[in-house]
């Protein structure tokens, strides 16, 4: 049976507007590669002009290094694993068992990258280093005593100043490796493991987030994404996929709270409060994901869960400012400290568009071709989630457009501030982990291909290169 005319002609449009979809998502890619090498070569001879960059491998934190090691074959198992049985897993796993697989599948992928660089390089020394957390742990014998004094040993010209990790971050992040040391799981070891264990999680709080804002398709579809992030490369072990991890969940819980998906609401409303709380006294710059936080209540249409939310936040905040730090005053000194180091010879008029080329590299350019595909949708996903707007067509995921427009819009806030020049590979992951799920919009019949960029890009930096951090 012959269609008719016009059908024929309807069906010929859409596969030209698929073609063209799918080209421009190349070509999205390309664009990346091409300002991430641009962003190589400027920065190498920036560099060797005047060594303003302080990074040894513009524009990332690392050093030039092919090297293979213990955690190589497990690395290509897992990526090969991911790439061929993912998207058709990811598809039909009960949703427990897919949070649970997630999460084991983010976790493998994470240790067998930072195996590559064995165990002493690649997890137990990473957060002993000397601008590292553990390197002030022994000084918190007298926790109180310790948070009272914390802003006196901010600055370099104080005496006893704080390395630098501990000196750019509030002392969330160093008491949580306080209270590790004092449960016995002190040293690098456990530290590197434990960053790695909570980092891996914060893919699962992902799906959480759009499955309770009804997008579980797109969760699903973005799933092997989220395994297979590059970012993964810095995850382990940073502190910063710790952070990355806790942002989440806060942000998984608020919509769980916000959607009343739940069996008590105000109490998870509650929870979401203290880890979003918790989140801003790990890392200041943490502050923008307030947007993401807003957007999910805008998706939701209430702001129900929103005196829960700040019940938990204050009861975080009022914690540290009882036992004796001041946010504020802390963050001031922060942003002196920040000045009296290298950051102030790094070049904001490079890094303003490096940091960006970094993210394309931590992210992946499946994500870059996500992101274009977000941005291209915005305009009218903000039309249609308008009250009395129309309602989005079948398979059009607004919540998930608008959500990673925001992370973006956060990035964006974060790079403009300068307080962000250079090493953002690990420095933006609370944020690039939100533009992840934008490759859910790409097309079924390419993800297994993006999905291989993803992996080979990781495997390629993780084996040519000795990442920082």
């Amino acid at each position: 049976m012959k269609l008719p005319l016009r059908s024929r002609v309807d069906i010929r449009a859409l596969e030209d507007e698929t073609r063209t979809g799918r080209r421009r998502d190349v070509l999205a890619a390309a664009a990346a590669a091409v300002l991430f090498a641009v962003a190589a070569v400027v920065g190498t001879l920036i560099q060797r002009a005047d060594h303003s960059l302080y990074v040894d491998w513009a524009p990332l934190y690392a050093d030039w290094l092919p090297h293979v090691g213990p955690g190589t074959p497990a690395a290509l198992a897992v990526a090969a694993a991911v790439v061929v049985h993912g998207p058709r897993l990811a598809a039909r796993l009960p949703w427990r068992g897919l949070l649970g697989a997630v999460w084991a599948a983010a976790m493998a992928w994470i240790w067998s990258l930072a195996l590559v660089d064995g165990w002493q390089r690649g997890v137990a020394e990473r957060l002993t280093a000397r601008h590292e957390y553990l390197r002030g742990v022994d000084r918190f014998h007298d926790i109180g005593a310790a948070l009272r004094g914390f802003t006196g040993h901010i600055l370099l010209t104080q005496p006893d100043h704080w390395p630098a990790h501990i000196a750019g971050h509030p002392p969330g992040a160093v008491l949580t490796f306080v209270g590790l040391d004092r449960l016995g799981l002190g040293g690098g070891g456990w530290a590197g493991a434990f960053c790695v264990t909570v980092g891996g999680s914060a893919a699962a709080a992902v799906l959480v987030t759009l499955r309770a804002l009804g997008r579980e398709r797109a969760a699903r579809a973005a799933a092997p994404f989220l395994v297979l992030a590059p970012g993964a490369v810095w995850v382990g072990a940073s502190a910063d996929g710790y952070f990355t991890a806790v942002a989440a969940w806060g942000l998984a819980l608020l919509a769980l709270a916000a959607t009343r998906t739940v069996r008590a609401p105000g109490a998870v409303a509650f929870g979401a409060g203290l880890l979003l709380g918790l989140t801003v006294y790990l890392s200041y710059g943490l502050t923008l994901l307030a947007l993401p936080a807003a957007v999910v209540l805008l998706l939701a249409r209430t702001a129900r869960p929103l005196p829960f939310a700040l019940t938990g936040v204050a009861v975080v905040a009022g914690a540290f400012t009882l036992a004796g730090f001041q946010w504020w005053e802390g963050y001031s000194l922060l942003v002196e400290r920040y000045y009296q180091g290298v950051a102030a010879d790094r070049p904001y008029g490079y890094w303003v568009w490096a940091n960006p080329a970094v993210a394309t590299v931590a992210a992946g350019p499946a994500c870059v071709a996500g992101v274009r595909r977000m941005l291209s949708a915005v305009p009218d996903a903000v039309r249609r989630l308008r009250p009395g707007g129309p309602g989005a067509p079948g398979g059009v995921p607004d919540g998930l457009v608008v959500l990673a427009f925001a992370a973006l819009l956060a990035l964006v806030v974060a790079d403009l501030s300068g307080m962000s020049k250079a090493e953002t590979e690990r420095i933006w992951l609370p944020f690039i982990l939100w533009l992840l799920p934008t490759t859910a919009l790409l097309p079924a019949v390419d993800r297994r291909r993006w999905l291989l960029a993803q992996a080979c890009l990781a495997l390629l930096v993780n084996h040519l290169l000795l990442t920082g951090w």
